[in-house]
Formats: C-alpha cells, structure tokens, sequence
C-alpha cells in the first residue's frame, strides 16, 4: 500500500507539471480525486488493512489528498495569473501610434449660406427676430394687406390645416408680429422655413427665407436699393450684375423684385433662369401705408421698406447648382463639397 501511495504522488506531480490550461488542470483533478480517482480507490481499500496499519495509511493517503488539491488550486491560479498577463499585452494600448480621427461632419450649404446672409445684415444693424412656422390667416395674408378672396392668395398655393390655421407661405408673418411688439424705429430680418405647395427644379414644398424689413422717419426706397445692393456685392462679389424690375405685392407699394446673373449659364440663358439670362432672389418694396395701419403705427409719421430673399436661390447661385431638389436629397456625396 504503501509503494502504491508513493508512486501516485509522484505520477500526480508529473501529470499536474504537465497540464497547461485550466481544463488539463481539471482533468487532472478528476483523475485522481474525482469518484472513480485513482487515490478514491485506494481510499476504499483502507478497509482491507489490518486496524493497526488503517491509522498510518489513512493518515497518509490524507496527506497526499491534501498536497494534491492545494498543487491542483496552485497551479489554477499559476494559470489564470498567467492568461491574465498575456491579454493585458495583447490590449496593451499604445500611445505612440497617430489617434483615430472620427468623420466631423458640416454646416448644410443652406445653412452656410443663412449664416452668411445674417452677417452681412447684421453688420449693417438689423436685429434678428423669430416667429411661428404654424401661422393665424390673420398674420399670414389680411395684416399683410391680404384680404379673403383676395386674388393675390393664389400665388402662394398654401398649406391649410383649418380655415384659420395655415404652414406660413413666407417669413413676413414675422413682420406684423414685431411691429405689434415695437415702436419704430425698428430694422430686423428674420430668416426661417415657408411652406408652398410647388416642387420643380428651383422650387421645393418647403424652403428658406429671410425677410427683413426698416422703418422709421424719411426711410426711402433709395434706401430700399442701397441696402440691398450692398448686400448683393457682399454675397456675389462687386462686380455682380444686378436689376431692380417693377412687381406687385399686396404688402407694398411701390413693389420691385432683384434679379442676378444666371451662375449657370453666366447671362446666356438656361433651364434654371427659364432662357432669361436672370434669376430672381428676392421680393421687395415700401411697406403699405395699410399694413401700417394694422400694427398701430401712423403712416404720416413713418416709412419704411420690406423685403424677402429666398435662401436656397442664394444658394444656387453661390454654388452654381441647378436643381434645389439636390439641397434636401440628404446625399453625402453632395453635401461634402461644401
């Protein structure tokens, strides 16, 4: 018995020596000390020792069961200590190697070109106002001097949610709301989303404003022309052909509507300027002395002058794109030349 018990001890000392992962390890652990282990057998046959022989052999087979499991549990954490080491190298970061730069994303060009707009305005010290894209009837067309019926309502193709509940056809809502708020003299643009229900390739549902408007004592429309030349020469450069044509709007009187050279076709005519050789960019005038009237403000007193630019106009012609559906089409392609 006690041959048989040194010569386990030693064959489980070469066996463990020899497992070199966790699972070899537990192999190992039910070879000798699982229930058909090779020391549980000899465990069971203490019983045919005399009595005199059981207290020395069991106290050794004890002894060996018990360097056993401490060598198993050894060697375990030998392991684990070593497959612990050998992922902290493998994640090892290191701080040498270039960082990964994430993809940073740009300004839309709509709105590269509404900031740009802004400031030129600004520095010439209008304010910035704001006012609701969901618009009464009232402050869309009748403070507007734009009465029910009124046959200029057809032009705007308008979104309806009620009778008196509309998407805004333009920002000049924003107009009447101020002037209600303010005493003059009052200079502010407010650029912001309209609705019209027309789509082509230089008209979309929902599109850019910036209306603007000036009032207070002697403003005239040499002002009206001033005002708006500089801002053309700041946005396309001073040698920009530009022209003043006569128009109509319920809002103001007299009306006139600024053209630019078509980009696209530099004046020769194409599909975007409709053979022309121009492009409209914005709608403007003297403010109505009955819109006056409307906000409380005395026309024998004040003047003024209004206008309305269509952002993604501006933008067609900054860029020299020619189909404004391209602007809203989400295509990065298309968004990361600018």
């Amino acid at each position: 018995m006690k041959a048989k018990l040194e010569q386990l001890s030693a064959e489980v000392e070469r066996t463990l020596a020899a497992a070199k992962d966790k699972d070899q390890v537990m192999k190992v652990r039910t070879q000798f000390l699982g229930r058909k282990g090779k020391l549980t057998l000899l465990i069971k046959q203490l019983g045919t020792l005399s009595e005199k022989e059981r207290p020395t052999f069991g106290q050794l087979i004890n002894q060996i069961k018990n360097t056993l499991e401490h060598q198993i549990d050894k060697q375990l954490t030998i392991i684990s200590e070593k497959e612990k080491r050998e992922k902290l190298q493998e994640e090892t970061l290191d701080i040498s190697l270039p960082g990964r730069r994430p993809p940073i994303g740009k300004k839309h060009p709509v709105t590269q070109v509404t900031n740009e707009i802004t400031e030129i305005f600004t520095g010439m010290g209008f304010q910035i106002a704001e006012g609701p894209e969901v618009e009464l009837d009232f402050y869309n067309f009748e403070a507007l001097n734009i009465p029910k019926n009124h046959p200029a309502r057809d032009m705007h193709d308008t979104f309806y949610i009620t009778e008196e509940v509309l998407l805004r056809t333009h920002t000049s809502p924003v107009q009447i709301r101020t002037m209600e708020k303010l005493k003059p003299p009052v200079r502010i643009i407010s650029p912001g989303k309209s609705y019209r229900r027309d789509s082509d390739v230089s008209h979309t549902p929902m599109f850019h404003q910036v209306e603007g408007f000036m009032v207070g004592e002697d403003i005239s429309f040499s002002h009206l022309k001033g005002v708006l030349t500089v801002f053309a020469h700041q946005m396309f450069g001073e040698d920009s052909a530009i022209r003043f044509r006569p128009s109509f709007f319920p809002f103001t009187e007299p009306s006139a509507e600024m053209d630019i050279q078509c980009a696209m076709c530099k004046g020769e005519g194409c599909r975007v300027c409709s053979s022309s050789g121009w492009l409209e960019i914005l709608g403007s005038g003297m403010v109505h002395p009955a819109v006056f009237k409307i906000v409380g403000y005395d026309p024998q007193q004040v003047s003024g002058f209004a206008f309305g630019i269509g952002i993604e106009r501006i933008a067609m012609l900054k860029y020299g794109i020619d189909d404004i559906r391209l602007f809203f089409e989400n295509d990065v392609r298309f968004l990361q030349q600018f």
